[in-house]
């Protein structure tokens, strides 16, 4: 199922601005809202909640007096709280002149510390909170792995036909005994490069031998955006034949010569559903996270390999979900501060860093790919946002934060003066670096 599926043609410009558009609402809305609501928790009265800014395209008034209303531009969003000067949350000092200390206590700036710092927190907060959720759900629904190598659907492949069937139960392939799906993925490493193999399978309760694909053909599994690969339209289970007229049988051969290319271009050999097709992909210097953390830097061409089968799965538990859901997140949250510190640096190259153009070019490619892979591309989009709102810098949520722990530290607010001087500085620096990332993705 193509998430978006009513969009004719995820090619054009008008799929791409619809696809960026939903991906940011969606991640705006649930932003603004953990201001709103723990706002409202707090007895912070909010006057407007918008998604986009400029001219309004529709709104309604709740029975809190709440605005509620969509904007023409969608770059954001914002909750104007009672005594906001507006979306920046400055204060009006005209509207907070006049007021009583019960109104005063209902406005941002005339709270309680400690109900203005959870506010502020809340959108990030609530960005992490919607990533953790998106992750657990999709572990939930597709499963995870079980560590037994049992046949499942069987991917359409160009070699011979095989003899394995759905339900065989490997037992060694190449000679190589597999007790565990980790032993059949890792038998991949000393296995002779064939794109037919010897296999002993358990079928019915009896042993039998039989024939069947190389553990890791040259198969993709998915297409990285903004890579020569997806450039190429190459898609997921495509199978690469030969690289420039040498055939080849393995993902691993695939990998040596891409490395070994130095950046130059391959012709490849692409077999899909029983059609060959002739590309020429180039591959491009990419700086990628270790497990270990740090980065390293190779010519890659933005293909990782896909399975020769569907492995069995199973619904782990919950608390087995939180721990991985969590673990992706951590995961995600640690390479975006690596990738950060290496860009500044200079150890990585600052084309990584992207702007709305990068991100709406990634909004319609996932889309594309699937339902599954947009709602997961949403959880990585929500933590970014999440993460790039924490920086100490006005006007984001981290620059509020930071005046809160000057006045929690000082035991009285900033200056009015050095704030507007503040957010000057920090509205200039933003927008400098929206258009260096904007210069990025037109250029990189």
């Amino acid at each position: 199922m193509d998430a978006l599926g009513l969009l004719p043609d995820f090619g054009n410009f008008f799929a791409t601005i619809a696809a960026f558009v939903v991906v940011l609402s969606i991640i705006v809305a649930v932003h603004e809202y953990g201001h709103y609501i723990v706002g409202r928790w707090s007895g912070i009265h909010a006057d407007v909640f918008s998604i986009g800014f400029g001219p309004v395209l529709a709104k309604r008034t709740d029975k809190r007096g709440t605005v509620w209303q969509f904007a023409a531009i969608p770059l954001g969003g914002y909750v104007k709280f009672a005594g906001d000067s507006g979306a920046t949350s400055g204060k009006d000092d005209d509207a907070m002149s006049g007021l009583n200390a019960a109104e005063r206590r209902r406005t941002m700036h005339g709270a309680p510390l400690w109900a203005r710092a959870a506010t502020v927190a809340a959108g990030p907060v609530f960005n992490f909170i919607f990533a953790f959720v998106v992750f657990a759900g999709l572990l939930l629904y597709e499963g995870i792995a079980v560590d037994e190598p049992v046949v499942g659907e069987i991917t359409e492949l160009p070699a011979a036909p095989f003899g394995l069937q759905q339900g065989d139960r490997i037992l060694s392939v190449g000679g190589i005994q597999t007790e565990t799906l980790s032993d059949f993925l890792r038998a991949s490493e000393n296995l002779p490069a064939q794109a037919v193999l010897d296999y002993t399978v358990l079928r019915d309760g009896q042993q039998l031998q039989v024939t069947g694909p190389h553990p890791m053909p040259p198969l993709a599994g998915a297409v990285a955006m903004k890579s020569a690969a997806r450039d190429a339209r190459m898609q997921p289970g495509d199978v690469i034949t030969a690289i420039d007229g040498s055939d080849i049988a393995t993902f691993n051969e695939l990998r040596e010569k891409v490395a070994a290319s130095e950046g130059a271009a391959l012709d490849l050999t692409v077999w899909r559903s029983g059609n060959e097709l002739a590309l020429t992909l180039v591959p491009r210097s990419t700086d990628l996270p270790l497990p270990e953390g740090g980065f390293e830097t190779r010519y890659l061409i933005g293909l990782s390999s896909g399975a020769v089968f569907d492995y069995g799965t199973r619904t782990p538990g919950l608390l087995e979900t939180a721990s991985i859901a969590a673990s992706q997140l951590w995961t995600i949250t640690r390479t975006s501060v690596e990738g950060l510190y290496y860009m500044i640096v200079g150890q990585i190259s600052t084309c990584n860093l992207s702007s709305p153009i990068g991100i709406a070019e990634a909004s319609v490619a996932k889309a594309s790919d699937g339902l599954v892979e947009f709602i997961w591309f949403l959880g990585v989009i929500s933590v970014a946002i999440g993460f790039l709102n924490l920086f100490p810098i006005p006007p984001l949520d981290g620059g509020h934060l930071m005046f809160h722990a000057y006045e929690a530290v000082a035991r009285r607010p900033a200056s009015d003066q050095a704030v507007r001087v503040l957010m000057t500085l920090g509205m200039a620096l933003v927008l400098t670096l929206f258009l260096f990332a904007l210069f990025n993705d037109l250029t990189c």
